[in-house]
């Protein structure tokens, strides 16, 4: 036997020896996890793949208390999210993505159906830590911190928790019930939440409540200004103050024309809500063309269905009896330059909405804090501040301004301040290389289009603020949940078992998935090239 021995490291290249069998087996097959792309899109870090397996499996509870784990939000996400899981979906390849934010919001509603509550722990680690804003960031945060055993007090300046949920995002997108609902549950870990209370000195705050640590999440509540030429300032009003108006129970008179600056969600928020409240015609004035727009392809979709009209490459400059726009056009570099000729435009109202900022002024006599463009510069893995102790997420550092990244945030920071707190380093983290779809062998799929959430006719949106879109049934949330090609993770299709011609897999019973018999496997690799999710990987022999 010992002349069939050969050095493995003259071995021909494993990809060249698949489906051959040597006299001396040179490869091994092992059962492997990859991470599925929806769960690496999701700035929110949900195990989403785990949580449609539980629903797939029937268990929606189960479903839901995992999802849970990561976001304690679902019926809000479920609604506002603009789920980047599902334009990383391997499933698009096929017919079209899982409607992934559909379950997730199916989940959620579900749990406040059922009255789902969230489970207290047990041991409590008398560590205390103080939460500025009530915004999706900061309600992360407390969530995961009080799971973690710690004390935790949301202190927020508006009459109501949510931050911009609330005040910025309107209630036919969100309605309050369902905000409320899930903000309502963190009271079962123990969070206080303290409204009406605007903190202007944050260090003594936090001595006298003798808080170990702080995390300031405040949301970007300032419109930007810019200085237009006007006879009637009156009839210009900033975006982010409307809406929260608006969010507020205010109904103001717009007149019958609105003219809408910016090119970005809150603008297409402003634009429609403008049409709720009257507004016959409604323009939304951009410098830049459409592929340009920051706002999301299915927000400007609906306002365009809703009777908003765009106008590309304008700019405003003055506001009299009318609006003045000047004609933009692109430069060799793509960028909007003025072309020095005008056109009018009639408004009765124009609103501003050209991006927000955070008030971290109260912060600013803090030694050692450093801000970049009017944010807090942290570190990036952390969270963390220059101050020890002294945590900021959300708006208030450099991220994309969206609740799902809030969200992330929270979670992010609550676990490092939890390491803080103990004085323990973090794990370190496994980053498992991403399951493609081109790595895929998928023989076992079929015709599995997605289904769709009912939506109410664009005529009759804009006479109220009802929500728009609908839920999926319990039907079509498991129709969907099926339509998972769990990517990169075993799901038990007994492929391998039956591929196998030597019988040296080994089921172990549902839930267990199956092992190898090395004693039979020849290495002929079989059941890596069938495997449907490539969950299985031809290694060198040891």
């Amino acid at each position: 036997m010992a002349e069939d021995r050969r050095d493995i490291t003259q071995l021909p290249d494993l990809a060249q020896t698949a489906g051959r069998v040597a006299p001396v087996r040179s490869r091994m097959p092992v059962y492997r996890d990859l991470m599925p792309p929806c769960n690496h899109a999701c700035p929110a870090g949900e195990n989403i793949q785990d949580w449609l397996r539980l629903l797939k499996a029937g268990d929606a509870e189960g479903a839901w208390r995992r999802l849970t784990e990561e976001n304690p939000f679902p019926a809000i996400h479920g609604r506002v999210c603009y789920h980047p899981c599902e334009t990383a979906c391997n499933r698009t390849e096929l017919d079209s993505s899982v409607s992934i934010h559909g379950v997730e919001r199916y989940l959620g509603d579900l749990a406040l159906e059922e009255d789902w509550r969230f489970t207290r722990p047990v041991a409590e680690s008398g560590r205390s830590v103080l939460v500025i804003g009530a915004g999706p960031s900061g309600l992360a945060a407390a969530y995961h911190l009080a799971r973690l055993g710690h004390r935790v007090e949301i202190r927020d300046s508006s009459p109501q928790p949510g931050g911009m949920m609330r005040y910025g995002i309107p209630e036919y997108r969100l309605p309050r019930d369902v905000l409320d609902a899930e903000i309502a549950r963190l009271g079962d870990l123990g969070v206080e939440i303290v409204t009406d209370h605007t903190v202007t000195d944050l260090l003594a705050e936090q001595q006298e409540g003798g808080f170990d640590a702080v995390f300031i999440a405040i949301g970007a509540h300032l419109s930007k200004r810019v200085d237009i030429p006007t006879q009637d300032a009156s009839r210009i009003v900033d975006a982010v103050s409307f809406l929260r108006g608006v969010a507020s129970g205010e109904r103001p008179v717009m007149g019958r024309r609105v003219a809408v600056y910016g090119g970005g969600n809150t603008a297409m928020d402003a634009a429609r809500t403008a049409r709720r409240l009257g507004a016959t015609e409604t323009v939304v004035v951009y410098r830049r063309t459409s592929e340009q727009m920051p706002a999301h392809v299915e927000e400007r979709a609906d306002a365009e269905r809703e009777g908003v009209t765009m106008n590309w490459l304008r700019t405003i400059t003055a506001v009299d009896d009318a609006v003045t726009v000047e004609i933009m056009e692109l430069d060799e570099n793509g960028k909007a330059r003025g072309t020095g000729r005008f056109e009018k435009l009639a408004a009765d109202t124009v609103i501003l909405a050209l991006g927000q900022e955070a008030d971290t002024g109260f912060l600013h006599g803090i030694s050692g804090l450093r801000f970049e463009d009017g944010v807090m510069h942290v570190d990036p893995d952390t969270l963390m501040s220059d101050v020890p102790g002294l945590f900021a997420g959300g708006d208030a550092v450099p991220s994309e301004r969206t609740v799902t990244v809030g969200v992330g945030h929270g979670k992010r920071a609550a676990r490092n301040i939890d390491a803080y707190l103990e004085a323990a380093p973090l794990p370190p983290k496994v980053r498992k290389p991403v399951a493609t779809f081109g790595s895929m062998h998928l023989w076992y799929f079929g015709d599995a289009r997605r289904r769709s959430q009912p939506q109410l006719d664009p005529g009759s949106r804009v006479a109220a603020f009802d929500e728009v879109v609908g839920g999926l049934s319990d039907a079509q949330a498991l129709f969907e949940a099926r339509r998972c090609l769990s990517c990169g993770n075993c799901f038990e299709c007994d492929g391998c078992l039956g591929s196998c011609p030597e019988d040296a897999i080994i089921k172990l019973g549902r839930g267990h998935r199956y092992r190898y018999d090395y004693a039979r496997c020849t290495g002929c690799g079989t059941c890596a090239e069938q495997c449907p999710v490539n969950a299985i990987e031809m290694i060198r022999e040891r």
